[in-house]
């Protein structure tokens, strides 16, 4: 069971959606779908050097009540930092989600 006093952070779930610009070019763009309150379980950020460069990794767990239809095709923002999803796990019967994701930046 989620205990609500623990959702203390507010994640928003984004989708990439195509539209029309006005040229009638297609564009893809990212909408919301979901504004949630979400507990923040773990946060962790790992180095590593790559051809070309150093690159951080970042990592982060939440959880939230349960929303229907996220996938991994998905992302977060959260506290203006974009989220990859890698992850999306029912937790008990729809009483929650468990949505895993990470970020990279690359420096020079």
């Amino acid at each position: 069971m989620i205990d609500a006093r623990k959702l203390d952070r507010t994640i928003t779930i984004e989708r990439l959606t195509r539209t029309l610009d006005e040229f009638r070019a297609e564009v893809e763009t990212w909408a919301p779908v979901a504004t949630l309150a979400a507990q923040r379980i773990e946060n962790g950020t790992r180095e590593f050097v790559r051809a070309y460069g150093q690159a951080e990794e970042g990592a982060a767990l939440f959880r939230t009540r349960y929303v229907a239809g996220i996938t991994t095709a998905d992302r977060i923002v959260f506290e203006g930092e974009h989220l990859d999803l890698v992850e999306v796990s029912e937790l008990g019967r729809r009483e929650g989600l468990s949505l895993r994701t990470k970020t990279q930046r690359t420096g020079p």
